[in-house]
């Protein structure tokens, strides 16, 4: 069958926008194509610096034949209605429409269209320039004198159709001023002569013929095998960035990589700066030595197949590299001759946000709340508050200033070259952790009280002032914050309850149930634990992998069974008899032997799972409501509730409500499912 292939050439499209705007394209196209009638085998988009390309195999020559049924207005209707079904369906006349009977609605009439089948190439001429036109951007620009608004100036567009055995056809539109036709180029420096495209087979051994490697994730195997083979013939090994590899994927269509070296005197520098400092300025790769320490050396990934070998496009780098590390030499030694607690002044100046105060404003906040926290979480008061005092001192520094992301890292740098308890200077830069799913949270007393109150001071600050999340609005990242609380609370098996107003702990649930459901645990268990007012984390999830074991058992099965019969029958009886069962079971009126028993393991349980809830351990409160299995078993094989008399029944009832409100100890099991 047919293939399409579709090149749009440009000038350097932005690393950034690469992967997605090939998804966008593939996905523009055959939504397209889907809704034209033509259906497809396979589809696949590629990108690099200067071209969109996609492939679709597996298309029809033309789009079938249909036929397509439309309901008009009732026979006898209004004129008006009449004339609006008569140009929606494109009939002349109204004879030219069946009447079909309704038993309820009566005669109407309808319409049978019949749309004759195009041929694809048409379809393609019309439905590719409006992909082109609509493409959607982060941003872009326009140029010449046709309108189009693209990332960059297009220069060439490639649209052929046809089978593998036949020539394949153009399909001929126009966007701005650039026709369609079968021409692409190759590498803008190894190869910058055009190529006549047929099929995308030939398309991509051409491109590599011309020094272009058109998959962007092939290119980036090949950067990451070369740099790791370039490494090991020197005794170091990568530091691999997934980012940057993307990034750089993106940069160039022929990959050449190439090992560079500064002077080792840069390396009293702390090793992110260095890394930061090339990664940003240079887009390299850093490197260690066999003892796991920063090396003097960086990868270099090239467009160029050079002449020399590479030695003017390493030295080239070189020179850049060592001017910005000097750069960034300066700034740390200058950092480091002032106290951190000298630049607070000025976090006067820096606003926090309009509504909520300076970043002092916010740093004397801090120092309270964790001055509070501290105790619960078995820090050391001032500490705590030194370390709170001192979290944003490094904002106002110059290599922060520099490289924002090194916040808080630089400060524990500085906090230590001038003296800090080591709890306090790793709390600096640990309070912003966690960052994301895969960050580890802090660890240290003093740390995990600063970074409480930081996320806290955060979520209670824009809660006051009516800043929350909405839908997938989230500015201030107030749900990685909620989040952050969680898993510090969590990892670190703390019993922190939580003293925030309804609405937000209400927040804090909905994101529990997200990380509970994120690690396995069934979304009813953890309805059935959570009530309005719990407040503890650490109790909750205990909660639910306690109630996760039970429920895995037998025992804990069959007791979930007998507790949705006994609140099944006190559900319909105290509907039926408008009141509820909850007084005292009266131990006299128990007539049969099945029942003495459960009230006495009901009393036990009742007891013993108190106690256990009281002491946090939650499996132990499991193990007691398991022993209730056999007891509820055998009441309800041997029982009667609706007892003839009526004494005997309600005291029965009781009985049920007592073993429901035990169980509820534990968890709301009318929420379990099952």
């Amino acid at each position: 069958m047919p293939e399409l292939l579709v090149e749009l050439f440009s000038e350097e499209i932005p690393a950034r926008m690469q992967r997605r705007a090939a998804e966008d394209l593939k996905k523009a196209v055959t939504n397209a194509l889907v809704d034209a009638g033509l259906v497809y085998e396979s589809a696949k988009a590629f990108v690099t610096p200067r071209r969109l390309a996609l492939t679709v195999t597996g298309l029809p020559a033309r789009s079938p034949d249909t036929r397509e049924e439309k309901k008009g207005p009732r026979v006898g209707a209004p004129q008006q209605a009449i004339e609006g079904f008569l140009k929606a369906t494109g009939l002349s006349s109204i004879e030219q429409a069946k009447v079909e009977s309704d038993p309820r609605k009566g005669d109407f009439y309808v319409a049978h269209i019949d749309k004759k089948g195009a041929e694809a190439e048409t379809i393609l001429a019309a439905l590719l320039p409006r992909v082109i036109t609509g493409f959607d951007w982060p941003k872009s620009m326009q140029w010449g004198k046709g309108g189009l608004t693209w990332v960059r100036p297009l220069r060439a567009i490639t649209a052929t159709f046809g089978t593998e055995n036949d020539e394949p056809a153009v399909i001929p539109f126009q966007s701005n001023t650039v026709e369609s036709g079968q021409t692409t180029y190759g590498h803008r420096f190894l190869a910058p002569g055009a190529i006549r495209v047929r099929r995308f087979d030939d398309y991509v051994q051409a491109l590599e013929k011309a020094k272009v490697v058109l998959d962007i994730d092939r290119r980036k195997e090949i950067i990451r095998a070369d740099a790791d083979n370039l490494a090991f013939a020197q005794g170091l090994t990568v530091i691999h960035d997934e980012g940057l590899l993307e990034e750089v994927a993106g940069l160039v269509e022929w990959p050449v990589v190439m090992m560079g070296s500064f002077d080792p005197a840069f390396l009293e520098v702390p090793e992110e700066v260095i890394i930061a400092t090339i990664r940003a300025n240079q887009k390299c790769f850093c490197l260690r030595d066999g003892t796991g320490r920063l090396a003097p050396n960086f990868i270099i990934t090239s467009n160029q197949v050079a002449a020399d070998g590479g030695k003017a496009i390493i030295a080239g780098n070189e020179r850049v590299i060592r001017a910005r590390l000097s750069d960034a030499r300066f700034f740390y030694n200058q950092d480091l001759a002032l106290p951190l607690e000298h630049g607070l002044p000025r976090l006067e100046e820096s606003v926090f946000h309009a509504r909520l105060g300076t970043q002092f404003q916010r740093v004397e906040r801090l120092v309270k709340l964790a001055a509070e926290i501290a105790p619960m979480v078995g820090a050391d008061v001032e500490l705590a508050k030194r370390a709170a005092m001192l979290a944003k001192a490094d904002l106002v520094t110059g290599m922060v200033g520099e490289f924002p992301e090194l916040q808080g890292l630089m400060g524990r740098y500085y906090a230590l070259a001038q003296g800090e308890p080591a709890a306090v200077a790793n709390a600096i830069a640990d309070h912003y952790k966690p960052l994301g799913p895969t960050d580890l949270v802090p660890a240290e007393p003093v740390a995990i009280a600063v970074a409480l109150a930081d996320k806290l001071d955060t979520l209670t600050g824009f809660w006051a002032i009516d800043e929350k999340p909405t839908g997938s609005r989230d500015p201030f990242a107030l749900r990685r914050a909620a989040l952050g609380v969680i898993r510090i609370v969590v990892d670190n098996k703390l019993t922190f309850p939580l003293a925030v107003e309804r609405d937000l702990l209400s927040f804090f649930h909905d994101r529990l149930k997200v990380t509970l459901r994120d690690a396995g645990a069934r979304h009813d268990l953890v309805d059935a634990v959570i009530t309005p007012d719990s407040d503890d984390i650490l109790e909750i999830t205990r909660r639910v992998e306690a109630l996760s074991a039970l429920l895995g058992t037998d025992d804990g099965k069959n007791l979930l069974a007998g507790y949705k019969r006994a609140a099944n029958i006190l559900a319909a009886e105290e509907k039926k008899d408008g009141r509820s069962y909850d007084a005292p079971v009266n131990e006299e009126a128990l007539k049969l032997d099945t029942e003495i028993a459960l009230a006495d393991a009901i009393m036990k349980a009742d007891a013993a799972v108190a106690a256990r809830v009281n002491a946090d351990d939650y499996q132990g409160a499991i193990a007691a409501l398991a022993m209730l299995r056999a007891p509820v078993d055998a009441f309800f094989t041997a029982v009667l509730v609706n007892d003839p008399d009526p004494a005997v029944r309600a005291n029965r009832l009781n009985l049920l409500a007592r073993l429901r409100d035990t169980m509820r100890l534990v968890a709301d099991f009318s929420k379990v499912a099952g």
